[in-house]
C-alpha cells in the first residue's frame, strides 16, 4: 500500500469541496477529481499528493483510500454525507457537504492547492459519468489491466496541456 498522510489526503478532499462549493456530487466524481488531481500533479511534479494507489475499475480509476478518508471525515464531522435519490434504477448520489472551516489548507503547498484549483476549473463542472469518460481515453486506465494498480508513471503518456496553467 502507497504511503498516504491522512491528514493532508483529507486536506485534498476538504479543499475540493470548498472550492466547488462547500459540496461534492457524488463518489465517482470524487474518485476522477482525485485521479486528475495526482496524475496531473505527477505528470509535472513526479510525485502525487495524496499518495494513493489507483485501480483501474470499469467505472475508471478509483483510489483505493478514498473511502476510508470520506469515513474518517465523516466521523470528525468535517463532513456530512447524504444519499440523494436522483434517478430511478441508479443507486443514490452521495453528496458529501463541507461543515467546518478548518480544512487543512495549510498542509498543501502553493503547487498542490494550484493544481486542485487548476482540476476544479477544468473539471470541476462535468459530472461522474462525463468525467468517466473522460478518464477511460487516458492513457494510465487504457495501459493497465481491469483490476490492476494504474503506475503512475504513465501520466507521461497522457500528454496534458499545462499552458494555461503555470
Amino acid at each position: 500500500m502507497a504511503n498516504i498522510d491522512v491528514k493532508k489526503y483529507e486536506s485534498v478532499v476538504l479543499y475540493l469541496a470548498k472550492q466547488l462549493g462547500g459540496e461534492l456530487h457524488g463518489k465517482k466524481k470524487l474518485a476522477k477529481l482525485l485521479y486528475f488531481v495526482d496524475f496531473d500533479y505527477f505528470e509535472k511534479h513526479e510525485t502525487s499528493v495524496t499518495g494513493d494507489v489507483y485501480k483501474a475499475l470499469p467505472m475508471g480509476p478509483v483510489p483505493e483510500q478514498m473511502t476510508a478518508i470520506i469515513k474518517a471525515l465523516e466521523d470528525e464531522k468535517r463532513i456530512s454525507v447524504s444519499a440523494v435519490a436522483e434517478r430511478e434504477g441508479y443507486l443514490p448520489t452521495e453528496i458529501y457537504t463541507l461543515t467546518t472551516e478548518d480544512i487543512g489548507q495549510d498542509l498543501l503547498s502553493a503547487e498542490e492547492k494550484e493544481t486542485v484549483d487548476h482540476v476544479v476549473e477544468k473539471y470541476g463542472h462535468l459530472n461522474g459519468k462525463e468525467l468517466e469518460i473522460l478518464t477511460h481515453a487516458e492513457a494510465p486506465y487504457l495501459g493497465t489491466a481491469p483490476g490492476g494498480v494504474i503506475a503512475y508513471e504513465l501520466a507521461f503518456y497522457r500528454g496534458t496541456d499545462f499552458s494555461e496553467h503555470a
